[in-house]
């Protein structure tokens, strides 16, 4: 356990870096997502390809917000099951958003 934790407090940890899905149709999304972006720069003027690109990155940002919010959620879920399958659910009050 320790070797997680200085791992963790050194900020070594970075689970965003091990995330790579295995779903055919995720590769296949990527492919048209880069096909439409060529072809969005082919048509379009610099002035409205850099216009598209800004709003690429707010959709980027906007859904890197979005995943770790889901992570800490689902790590919040996970703990609050450990707890539970350890018999302490009684002791912390259990989970107040029910």
């Amino acid at each position: 356990m320790a070797r997680i934790l200085e791992k963790l407090f050194y900020g070594n940890i970075r689970p965003d870096q091990h995330i790579h899905p295995d779903n055919p149709e995720y590769k296949l999304l990527n492919e048209k997502i880069s096909k439409c972006i060529e072809a969005y720069h082919k048509k379009l003027s610099p002035e409205e390809y850099e216009e598209l690109e800004k709003l690429i990155d707010l959709l980027g940002k906007s859904t890197s917000l979005y995943s770790a919010a889901a992570y800490k959620e689902g790590f919040r879920l996970g703990a609050l099951m450990m707890i539970e399958v350890m018999g302490v659910e009684g002791k912390t009050g259990g989970d107040s958003r029910e």
